[in-house]
């Protein structure tokens, strides 16, 4: 059986700006597999986080396929798509969009919740996360009682709840100091270690992107012929 688990054919989008069609991405192809860690690098303005939004589903592209183990996924329903995005692909972003009236631990359940996980199983689920991105102590604790790394691991955590099938994460050390960058880091590599985590990052980091097995850049919205995958 193949360990394919996306592919991206002849991806393209464009928007509108008045008369003006803007072209950000321009006949994109890659494919990844189970286990891949992989850096999109590459100006700003590149099409990095466009293409980003769009393997996950947050946006649509003009033309072309995004194929999770073959299923185009552009092809759902509006339901099915949001199913789909809930339970197989987790999200981390610069700021960690926790929500600000919850605990940790209920941001962590969230997504468990909205899937229609009973309670309990959530509530351990996420128990668990915090205890390996080393916060149990803390799982009471709302955003505002956290510090920004902190927060940032709470947000993998979250984003790990149902174990995705591939986890991505635009720009996730961008707001932090360089200490806490590296611990971030290390938690992504360990839960890549541990479980097989799929993981696509768009970064400005070096070091970041160093750590990742592949390393894609976008130049004007084209992936540049040696960074192909």
């Amino acid at each position: 059986m193949s360990d394919r688990l996306l592919e991206v054919n002849n991806l393209r989008k464009s928007f509108r700006r008045g008369t003006a069609s803007i072209e950000v991405l321009n006949g994109i192809d890659m494919s990844v597999s189970e286990g891949d860690t992989i850096a999109l690098v590459g100006a700003s303005g590149a099409g990095k986080s466009t293409l980003l939004h769009i393997l996950g589903t947050l946006d649509r592209p003009s033309s072309g396929s995004v194929l999770f183990r073959g299923n185009d996924v552009f092809r759902f329903s509006e339901g099915e798509l949001a199913a789909f995005r809930n339970r197989s692909i987790g999200f981390v972003f610069q700021f960690h969009h926790l929500l600000p009236e919850f605990s940790a631990l209920e941001n962590i359940m969230m997504p468990a919740l909205i899937s229609g996980m009973n309670r309990g199983e959530a509530e351990d689920r996420a128990a668990g996360l915090l205890r390996d991105v080393g916060l149990a102590e803390r799982s009471a604790h709302k955003p505002g009682e956290l510090s920004g790394g902190e927060q940032q691991r709470v947000a993998i955590a979250r984003a790990l709840v149902l174990s995705p099938l591939v986890l991505l994460a635009d720009e996730p050390t961008g707001n932090l100091d360089r200490k806490t960058s590296e611990e971030v880091h290390e938690l992504l590599a360990r839960f890549q270690e541990s479980i097989g985590l799929t993981l696509i990052i768009v970064t400005h980091n070096e070091r970041l992107a160093a750590r990742m097995g592949k390393t894609v850049r976008l130049v004007d919205g084209r992936i540049q012929e040696n960074g192909n995958l």
